[in-house]
């Protein structure tokens, strides 16, 4: 169990110019990452060191966007102005963790621009709007050279902390982790938000660059 990605809806200036902003600070790579036709949302990813991604996502102007629940998601907080608004988990048996929590994996599948189609399965966009501290769950379909992060310059910008408004314990629950599991490279803060967890969620990401740390 690792963290797979952070997802950040784009803002008023678009995906593009939203991508290219956040890529600059961070010092990587502009990745075009297709559409997700089942969620009603396109995506640009920008590749991380250590097998992780940020994933720039907005909203089409499609009915199945009003639909999906990750597209309604990506909707309500680029229509606050965009920023962070998910971060995953990639687990190896995502099956266990549905039957645990009583939940329907999703299929997730998209086509990237050089024709690769990327498949995975994932749990927990019903918590992006209800509960958003916690992460998706996902199992990544394919070899391990199409995961997003595949064409990361070794050594280069890494994730090295989240900041969440949320419960610590809670989110430890629902991913079923015991209470001395560790992170390791990994730094998580927590901000109380005492009985209102719609008020929950991604606040900031700490990257480290070849340039420095810096924090979005």
């Amino acid at each position: 169990m690792r963290v797979d990605h952070v997802g950040f809806a784009a803002g008023p200036e678009g995906l593009q110019e939203t991508a290219r902003r956040l890529a600059a600070r961070l010092g990587v790579r502009v990745v075009d990452g297709g559409p997700h036709p089942r969620f009603g949302t396109r995506n640009v990813v920008l590749p991380l060191s250590d097998g992780c991604y940020v994933e720039v996502v907005e909203v089409l102007d499609h009915p199945v966007a009003d639909k999906a629940l990750f597209g309604r998601a990506v909707r309500e907080r680029s229509e606050a102005g965009g920023g962070w608004f998910a971060w995953a988990v990639v687990v190896d048996d995502l099956a266990g963790h549905a039957a645990r929590l009583g939940e329907r994996a999703e299929e997730g599948v998209r086509r990237r621009p050089d024709g690769v189609e990327l498949r995975w399965r994932q749990i927990g966009a019903p918590a992006l709007r209800t509960d958003p501290q916690l992460p998706l769950l996902i199992e990544w379909d394919g070899p391990l050279t199409q995961h997003p992060s595949a064409i990361a310059l070794a050594g280069g910008t890494r994730l090295a902390g989240l900041t969440i408004a949320g419960e610590r314990e809670h989110v430890r629950s629902w991913l079923g982790l015991p209470a001395d599991f560790t992170v390791d490279r990994l730094e998580f803060t927590w901000l109380e938000v005492p009985g209102d967890r719609g008020r929950a969620g991604l606040r900031t990401v700490t990257f480290q660059t070849p340039r420095g740390t810096v924090e979005i």
